[in-house]
Formats: structure tokens, sequence, C-alpha cells
């Protein structure tokens, strides 16, 4: 299978000793651009390496890139619009699903802009645990400092309106803040 506007896949993580992570099911592509893939899902089914299970509660668009050391998860709640990015290795297609390795630091973004680094400790923790090398410590640090310099310029994804629009492709109606 091709990555094609409308076409349903799996995103997959995995973590760097290349076990699986999390699964979430049954997301559909509504982009796909030379360096990057934009996905929308809701209500969708997630699946832990622990084998519990999820639904997703809001509508999201999340953004894979093939040159950029993080992915971003837009989630639409009734609070706002909020940003999860994963610190992660560029995403992949191999036909069946998108993966990507969780490097753990994440950054939250409120509706209002403010942010908030995630997950210091579980990077030192499994840094060491996984034994990182040193090269791939260095490139998640130096991309942590490129993302947070986009969030703060608001630049896309990190503008609301930039977001809506992929909304709107997804799920064909409006939204408001």
């Amino acid at each position: 299978m091709k990555i094609a506007k409308g076409t349903r896949t799996n995103i997959q993580s995995y973590k760097h000793n290349e076990q699986l992570h999390r699964v979430w099911k049954d997301t559909v592509i509504v982009d796909y651009q030379d360096n990057y893939v934009v996905t929308a899902h809701q209500k969708s089914r997630v699946f832990e390496h622990t084998g519990k299970s999820w639904y997703t509660k809001e509508p999201a668009i999340c953004y894979f890139y093939d040159d950029l050391w993080y992915n971003v998860i837009v989630m639409f709640k009734k609070t706002g619009i909020y940003y999860y990015c994963n610190l992660s290795s560029p995403y992949l297609f191999d036909g069946e699903s998108i993966k990507y390795i969780d490097y753990d630091l994440d950054v939250k973004v409120f509706p209002d802009g403010k942010y908030v680094v995630l997950d210091k400790n579980e990077y030192k923790y499994h840094s060491k645990k996984m034994d990182y090398p040193a090269e791939i410590k260095e490139i998640v640090e130096k991309e942590l400092q490129e993302l947070i310099k986009k969030i703060e310029k608001k630049e896309p994804p990190f503008s609301h309106e930039y977001v809506k629009n992929d909304y709107k492709k997804a799920f064909k109606d409006s939204i408001n803040e």
C-alpha cells in the first residue's frame, strides 16, 4: 500500500531498543507532501505495550516528518487547541503503518501558546538503560531547541489557523476556538 490521501493506516511508536511502545489504529491520511504526512483520527483505539488499550477522546490531527526528529499531535478539545510534540526519529512508512522511534521527551503546548517540556527523567533513564548513542542524544536535544523556537514563533503547525485548515479537510466541518 502507498501513502495517499484518504488511505487508512496505523501508527506505530517504538522505543530505541526496537520494542513496540504504542499503536494507534485506523488513522486517515489527510495530506501527503515530500517531507511530511498529516493524519487524522477521532475515537481511535490505542494499544499500549502493556496490552491495555483505550480510545482517543477528541479529534486530532498528527504531523509526521521524514526530515525532523519530532512529530506533533494537535488535539481539538472543548477548551481549545492543544499540541503534543513527541521527540522522535523521522517517520517511515513500510506499506502497512507509519512508524517512528519515540525518544521520550515531549512538549505540551497550551491554547494560549505557553508550553512545558515533559518526561525529562524518562529521557535520562532510557538514555542510560537503552544506551542512546551520543549522536542520537545530540540530535534529540538540538531538535528540542528547534521545536521550541517554532512553537514560540507560532510557525506551522503551531498556528491555530494552519491546523484548522487540516481539521476541515479531515472532518469536513468547521471548528470554534
